[in-house]
């Protein structure tokens, strides 16, 4: 039992050491930025601890001297502290403004390496992830961690210089009554260690409400047209409520840590003045200290008492950081599901010959079987269309092949090769898909196609618009290519939408194509021209389309039966309608 503790006592510490290991890796790249930072953090410190000293040196030696000597001395001794204003002010500046600039730098790293990992994380971590708990993580926690990777060192720095060297001049000036002000560091410690660990767990669970609050609204704003349609503004500002009524309740209970925290320590530190001057003034009376002394003391009072409210607030700002930090490694330290294989092969341009082998699929543990043993052959510019009730898989088939999901089991080959063993990147170069739901990025017209080949020229990309029947209604619109669409295209029809991501598809010029109910939600005339489209498109390549509308795939090679049962039937359409069996039933009821 006790070797079952250690061990996971000693787990605990070497995840917590890995944990900081890995926390200051992200400076490595800005060492000379926080070599400076440290040592201007120090030199301000050292300034501060050497103004009292001054002030001590005049107070003691200079006025007991006669004017015409004084004069001079004062003289000068006023321009340096002048100037060693001038060096602290220059100090504060250099670590407000530069330090503030490597955080920046920090957060820039760690945004860019968040947002990269979630670019490979596979769509079942989407699947089970909301959008606005996913920015959570990449603005509000990576802004907190940031400020403490860039305050937490030059306060630490500043803190103990202030408070070492404090305790060290005021022990040479008065060593008694240097003890009676050492006796509070044990209770501050004390009280601090304990509200230390309150706050932690208070400010994690904040994190945790905001990212739910930052989920629902961006859930709530990117269905405000659903919202409107139903006139459910209220629901939604009910759920909001909700929400944020359960972030200022947790809230309330880090805020009550941290004014117990902040208004202990502050009397704390008040008491401690307080009693210096109550002892000081006891030791003036009994003739064991000099006024000029106990002057100088309360100066450094002051240098002994800030670094403890500087080192309250680090505490705070740890707190806030180092739970977004945690946060953001829960991320990290998430291994993609979906990734190249270690002996994954790349391939220019595939045949396109498609094989399902014995192909068995479920997208959780625990969850129902969706495809059960698929056996499967497309050749090379096969066209296959796949029919079937909803929730028959039809959907989930096609997108194993650009490796959205892996099987659970058997294996899906590209030209023989098992599609796990082809480089990713290289796999889904050769597929192009066109959906139902078109997803257009905010940007003009021009480079939502381009988007489909990066590096193609403007004539390219018009030729690709040409091609999906696209080019008319583009030139008609106020910019031609350049107009902006809005967000998710919502200043196009649905069919103009269709046809922009067709020739997006048009421009990628992929050897196998799937498209999936792309006409289903369109009217007539334009289901009429996309089908168009489609078919110019579908010439010669390898084609999978999942068909809601069955009038749309009649001249299929073939037709594909998908239930859950798996594949039903198989054949052309006037053959399926011969067996009078599950298709002859869909054809009926269409």
């Amino acid at each position: 039992m006790r070797t079952a503790v250690f061990e996971i006592r000693h787990g605990r510490e070497k995840n917590m050491e890995h944990k900081w290991k890995r926390l200051l890796s992200y400076y490595k790249p800005y060492l000379g930025l926080f070599a400076s930072d440290m040592f201007f953090a120090i030199l301000g410190g050292a300034v501060t601890l050497a103004i009292p000293l001054v002030v001590r040196y005049i107070t003691y030696n200079v006025i007991q001297l006669p004017s015409n000597e004084a004069l001079p001395i004062i003289t000068k001794l006023g321009i340096a502290m002048i100037v060693m204003v001038a060096v602290e002010c220059f100090c504060n500046f250099y670590i407000g403004y530069y330090g503030h600039n490597m955080g920046a730098r920090i957060e820039h790293d760690m945004r860019a390496e968040i947002f990269g990992h979630y670019q490979k994380l596979s769509f079942a971590y989407y699947d089970n992830h909301q959008t606005g708990q996913m920015l959570s993580r990449i603005t509000a926690d990576l802004f907190d961690i940031s400020e403490l990777l860039h305050h937490g060192p030059e306060d630490i720095v500043i803190s103990l210089i202030k408070l070492i060297g404090s305790c060290v001049i005021l022990a040479q000036i008065n060593w008694q009554l240097t003890l009676v002000t050492y006796l509070f560091i044990p209770i501050i410690a004390c009280y601090a260690l304990y509200l230390n660990k309150k706050m932690k767990v208070a400010f994690k669970e904040n994190r945790r409400r905001m990212a739910d609050i930052n989920g629902q609204i961006e859930d709530s704003l990117s269905g405000i047209r659903v919202v409107k349609s139903f006139g459910n503004e209220h629901i939604e500002e009910k759920k909001f409520h909700g929400g944020n009524e359960r972030f200022v309740e947790a809230k309330k209970l880090s805020y009550k840590f941290m004014a117990m925290y902040n208004s202990g320590l502050g009397a704390m530190t008040t008491l401690v003045t307080i009693v210096v001057l109550l002892v000081g003034t006891g030791l003036i009376t009994a003739g064991l200290m000099a006024i000029a002394d106990l002057v100088t003391f309360l100066l450094y009072i002051n240098n002994f008492t800030d670094p403890i409210k500087k080192l309250i607030t680090l505490t705070e700002q740890f707190q806030n950081g180092f739970s977004g930090y945690e946060r953001f490694l829960e991320v990290m330290d998430i291994e993609p599901d979906i990734q190249d294989a270690p002996d994954a092969v790349g391939m220019d341009t595939a045949k396109g010959d498609i094989a399902f082998r014995n192909v068995s699929f479920k997208y959780e543990e625990g969850q129902e079987t969706v495809l059960s043993h698929i056996d499967l052959n497309v050749k090379a510019g096969d066209y296959l269309a796949i029919v079937g009730a909803s929730g028959g898989g039809k959907t989930t088939l096609c997108s194993l092949i650009p490796r959205f999901y892996d099987v659970d089991s058997g294996e899906i080959l590209l030209d023989g090769t098992d599609i796990r063993k082809i480089k990713l990147a290289d796999l889904r170069r050769q597929i192009g898909i066109v959906q139902q739901d078109v997803y257009l990025f905010t940007e003009n017209i021009m480079e939502n196609i381009r988007y489909g080949r990066p590096d193609a020229t403007d004539e390219e990309v018009i030729e690709a618009a040409k091609l999906a029947n696209a080019h008319e209604f583009i030139s008609q619109l106020p910019n031609g290519y350049y107009t902006d669409i809005g967000q998710r295209g919502v200043k196009l029809s649905g069919g103009q939408k269709q046809r922009l991501s067709i020739a997006r598809v048009f421009l990628k010029n992929p050897p196998i194509l799937i498209f999936d109910e792309a006409t289903s939600a369109l009217d007539n005339e334009s289901e009429r021209i996309v089908q168009q489209s489609l078919e110019k498109l579908a010439k010669g390549r390898t084609t999978f389309v999942i068909a809601h509308r069955l009038s749309t795939i009649r001249n299929a090679q073939k037709i594909l039966v998908l239930t859950p049962n798996g594949i039903e039937e198989q054949g052309t359409h006037e053959e399926l309608l011969a067996k009078n069996g599950v298709y002859t039933r869909l054809y009926e009821n269409r």
